[in-house]
């Protein structure tokens, strides 16, 4: 004997292209936001490259190694902008910042 399945309606919602837009919170921290989680996301990245050890990444960041630990575990409040732009100078690295024009309602979106 078969089973029928009951067939499912889902809405879809496009995104702002800022999830913590779409999260609800204010566009000004929400742009904040996106910039610090796509800084840290790089700055990840870069600390594991090679088979460094945190230590040695860190180092190479200019930060200590819990400091680096905070980091890679997604710790965004503990780290601002200048902050995460001097660790990736410091890395060898230069960060650029795109600015650009949101329409009326859509809050602030930054790609960087």
């Amino acid at each position: 004997m078969t089973t029928a399945i009951p067939e499912e309606k889902f809405a879809i919602t496009h995104g702002s292209g800022n999830v913590f837009l779409d999260l609800g919170f204010p566009p000004e921290e929400a742009a904040n936001l996106l910039l610090r989680s796509t800084l840290m996301a790089r700055i990840t990245r870069i600390a594991r490259e090679g088979g460094r050890t945190q230590a040695q990444a860190a180092k190479a960041l200019g930060i200590t190694q819990p400091r680096l630990n905070l980091l890679l575990k997604g710790k965004i409040d503990e780290f601002s902008l200048d902050a995460l732009v001097n660790m990736l100078a410091r890395a060898g690295y230069k960060a650029e910042l795109k600015i650009s024009k949101v329409a009326r309602g859509r809050g602030a979106v930054v790609a960087a």
